[in-house]
């Protein structure tokens, strides 16, 4: 199958210097972008692709949200998450939708570079290679999916009900869900939360 890669990103610097980056693997072709989760979606129902780089959080939601969608389109397209946000915190919630490649956007153009050809020519990532993954004490990490969702919301200052409405859930069921994520980071509140999250470099 020929090469199609879709950037979803939302910040037009980021997806500028993707597009330059991996067009000398793919050609100016192959390479499309778009920057909400609205246009990533009718962009899928619409055109083929093989790759997909996506940023966990674009300007009108979590990419979290549209996953499930994308994979019920797609079920062989290949993902790679680029983003500020540690891969720590998303991995455990990623790992059903069979999401294999993680790159920061912190990693140095090397890495980067490296990182992304791997992908865009289906190379196992090394992680997948080691019989065991260095296991970080990080707060955040094994979170489902829901979960995120609602930490995504909480560390935005959002109100229970504001996200029961944005993400079409009860208010009781985000409410377990707060209370899910207090328990397991080990906070009593949102102001404690919201101090972690600063701490352990997550938004």
């Amino acid at each position: 199958m020929v090469t199609k890669l879709l950037i979803a990103d939302d910040h037009s610097m980021t997806r500028k210097g993707l597009k330059l980056l991996v067009e000398g693997h793919i050609g100016k072709d192959g390479v499309k972008e778009v920057w909400t989760c609205s246009q990533l979606m009718q962009e899928l129902q619409t055109k083929t692709y093989s790759h997909l780089i996506l940023d966990i959080f674009l300007s009108d939601g979590s990419a979290l949200e549209v996953i499930p969608a994308i994979r019920n389109l797609y079920p062989e397209l290949e993902i790679l998450i680029f983003s500020m946000q540690p891969i720590t915190v998303y991995e455990r919630a990623l790992l059903p939708y069979r999401i294999r490649y993680f790159v920061s956007k912190a990693a140095n153009e090397l890495e980067t570079m490296r990182l992304i050809g791997q992908f865009l020519t289906n190379q196992r990532p090394a992680s997948e290679n080691s019989e065991e993954k260095e296991i970080e004490s990080f707060p955040f990490a094994g979170m489902p999916a829901r979960e995120m969702d609602v930490l995504h919301y909480l560390l935005k200052g959002w109100k229970t009900t504001q996200i029961a409405d944005t993400l079409n859930l009860s208010v009781s069921t985000v409410s377990t869900l707060k209370s899910r994520i207090f328990e397991r980071t080990r906070t009593k509140n949102v102001i404690e939360l919201m101090e972690l999250a600063s701490i352990h470099n997550v938004n």
